[in-house]
């Protein structure tokens, strides 16, 4: 199959994992890279290949197909009607904009000229999500009637060497981490109905402890603990909490309750839930004496075991950032669905603004979109692979 051409827009931490992992799938290919720095480009363009150039000249490239927008989230809307309006298809960081307004701009374009929008986070692709998809899908805990979902930890001025930008309007905890956990809660049980949220702020100022940045004050302007309901369309109620403000907890990341057992998401790293690709799963019926960890080698038994319905694919238990964007290249090859979408990155936007909304007004928030519960990763593997 013809690769599809990848412009990437944006050079920053995360784009040398998306760099790391294209050039390992075979239907991908990174030609023309950009950032306002023009050094950071040249630096990846001579370490991963493709040319580096500006946004412009990379806009204006008719040999890019999909633009990758790894820009920070408040240029997200800017860059993808950029790439829109110059007929390119577009697969943006998460989350898809920072407004909701933002965010239909985008799809309302993207339908206009038909072309395609895809966003992060695609880690609901990986072993953990998928295998737990499957097993709900499979009946193997029965109906599912609750789920929970927690991230909390303490703030990222202890560790993180630039921490500013996790205290400023579309980030704090719901904007920054609560993509990959409501992500991963509609691909496990489709889309919300209607959500009821409380938020606080806890300090409305942060110190910086961490390196090189140590000693600088933060002015907060964003809620730093976030918790809430939300009510699915099919019946299922999840509890959630994003918080920067809790130092430990034994909380699970993510739990799917089920009328005859419990799937679990589950590692003592508070920030090793749906937000990355490898970690552990765990399983467990009314019938069982204890839980069970899932394999990801995925083992044939002569015994029927919840692990023998799940397919190969599951094996991405590791870093596969530009997963989605792999899927995003076989449909516009192909034709047909792909998983991470943009109406899934717009109900999910929708979702966080869902709690803030409702805290703010003291109601629950009915939701507006609406979106196809992402298909289970079954594809053909022949379609596209990380085999180069």
């Amino acid at each position: 199959m013809k690769t599809v051409k990848v412009g990437v827009v944006g050079c920053g931490d995360i784009s040398t994992i998306y760099f790391t992992n294209i050039a390992k799938f075979d239907n991908i290919e990174v030609v023309a890279i950009a950032d306002l720095m023009m050094e950071r480009a040249q630096e990846k363009a001579g370490k991963f290949g493709g040319k580096a150039m500006s946004v412009a000249e990379l806009m204006a490239n008719p040999e890019v197909e999909v633009v990758l927008n790894l820009t920070i989230p408040a240029a997200h809307h800017e860059v993808d009607m950029q790439a829109l309006n110059a007929g390119k298809h577009v697969y943006s960081e998460k989350p898809l904009a920072i407004t909701m307004e933002d965010g239909k701009e985008i799809l309302d374009l993207a339908k206009k000229k038909g072309l395609l929008v895809g966003c992060a986070p695609d880690t609901f692709l990986g072993a953990r999500p998928q295998t737990m998809r499957k097993m709900i899908d499979d009946g193997w805990i029965g109906k599912p009637i609750a789920a929970t979902a927690f991230m909390v930890c303490y703030g990222h001025e202890i560790w993180h060497p630039s921490p500013e930008f996790y205290y400023k309007t579309g980030a704090g905890p719901m904007f920054d981490m609560g993509p990959y956990y409501m992500t991963a809660l509609v691909a496990l049980l489709g889309p919300a109905k209607r959500i009821s949220g409380a938020a606080s702020m806890t300090y409305k100022q942060r110190l910086i402890t961490s390196q090189p940045l140590a000693g600088k004050v933060i002015d907060v302007e964003v809620p730093t603990t976030v918790s809430g309901t939300i009510e699915f369309a099919n019946g299922v109620i999840a509890s959630t909490i994003m918080s920067f403000d809790i130092w430990d907890s034994n909380l699970p990341r993510l739990e799917i309750y089920g009328t005859e057992g419990t799937v679990s998401m589950t590692d003592p790293d508070p920030l090793a839930g749906p937000d990355i690709f490898h970690g552990e799963t765990k399983f467990r019926r009314a019938s069982d004496s204890d839980w069970t960890e899932l394999p990801y080698d995925l083992p044939r038994k002569e015994e029927a075991t919840p692990w023998d319905t799940i397919p190969s694919i599951y094996n991405y238990n590791f870093n596969s950032r530009g997963l989605g964007l792999a899927d995003m290249a076989r449909a516009i090859r192909n034709g047909g669905d792909f998983r991470a979408n943009g109406d899934v990155a717009y109900h999910v936007l929708e979702m966080m603004h869902a709690f803030i909304k409702s805290a703010e007004s003291g109601k629950y928030y009915d939701m507006q979109s609406i979106c196809k519960m992402p298909d289970v990763m079954e594809m053909n593997m022949t379609e596209f692979s990380m085999g180069k």
